[in-house]
């Protein structure tokens, strides 16, 4: 069985032998908007309650995995930052609190939103073109950092988040964040193999699997993200932040105002 969802949705799905193939196709670099971030929760939710799937994979179409959130609008109308923010709390959340394994397997750009899907996800794939960063502090956002913290040492989220750096595929490897890496061309078939696998063992297994390891977990990843999206919020609230999004749409450089000594 398969199905592709509306043509309108920023992802179409395919169902096949236990496995739900989940893909994010949304041109040019796969930044979701409000509205597809909530929908893409909610096809997650679905996957999750649909007894023909024993194991989701999550990938990208184009250029790379996902640019995260759409700058634009957001730009545009920066007030949806609330709604934008619950949509990427539901995606992550579905990902994570999924009832089935969930294995993302990603190619060049994963950032933002990218990160938080992947550090939700159970198991990540990489292509050697992967590219992993948290732009944030670019963009007058923060968030993100509990999921990149599942991925990678906190001293090297630390420098990731402060420079808005991003560091490739080996080096994601090398931290342990990423299960193997492997040629872009061979990308799906790689995710298809290791989900093929899981979706051999029992159901009921998996599922006690997921629950447990999700309860031994260091910490609540929900609640470290909606802690981190109070922030967001206070950022959004800075003439610095403005600029930074203005700064990005229009393509140049941020001027950001100097802070006097004591902070006013």
């Amino acid at each position: 069985m398969s199905h592709h969802s509306h043509p309108s949705q920023p992802f179409y799905t395919n169902i096949a032998d236990g496995i739900a193939e989940l893909v994010i196709d949304k041109p040019p670099v796969n930044a979701l908007d409000c509205a597809g971030w909530h929908a893409l929760a909610a096809e997650l939710d679905a996957l999750g309650g649909n007894p023909e799937v024993r194991v989701i994979v999550l990938r990208g179409e184009g250029r790379g995995f996902c640019a995260g959130v759409d700058i634009k609008e957001l730009a545009a109308f920066p007030e949806r930052i609330v709604a934008v923010n619950a949509g990427n709390y539901h995606a992550f959340r579905a990902v994570h609190r999924n009832p089935k394994p969930v294995i993302v397997a990603v190619h060049g750009f994963v950032l933002g939103g990218g990160i938080g899907l992947s550090g939700a996800a159970d198991i990540v794939l990489a292509s050697e073109c992967a590219r992993f960063g948290v732009p944030e502090i670019d963009r007058g956002a923060m968030g993100g950092g509990a999921h990149l913290q599942r991925l990678f040492p906190l001293q090297k989220v630390r420098w990731m988040y402060f420079t808005g750096l991003m560091i490739d595929a080996a080096e994601a490897y090398r931290l342990g964040g990423v299960e193997r890496v492997v040629p872009l061309a061979g990308l799906r078939a790689a995710a298809m193999e290791m989900a093929a696998t899981i979706a051999a063992k029992s159901p009921e297994m998996l599922r006690l699997a997921k629950e447990s390891l999700n309860g031994v977990e260091d910490g609540n990843l929900e609640d470290k993200y909606r802690w981190e999206q109070g922030f967001t919020l206070q950022a959004y609230m800075s003439q610095d932040s403005n600029e930074a999004r203005e700064a990005f749409v229009e393509k140049r450089d941020a001027k950001f105002a100097q802070i006097s000594a004591n902070g006013a």
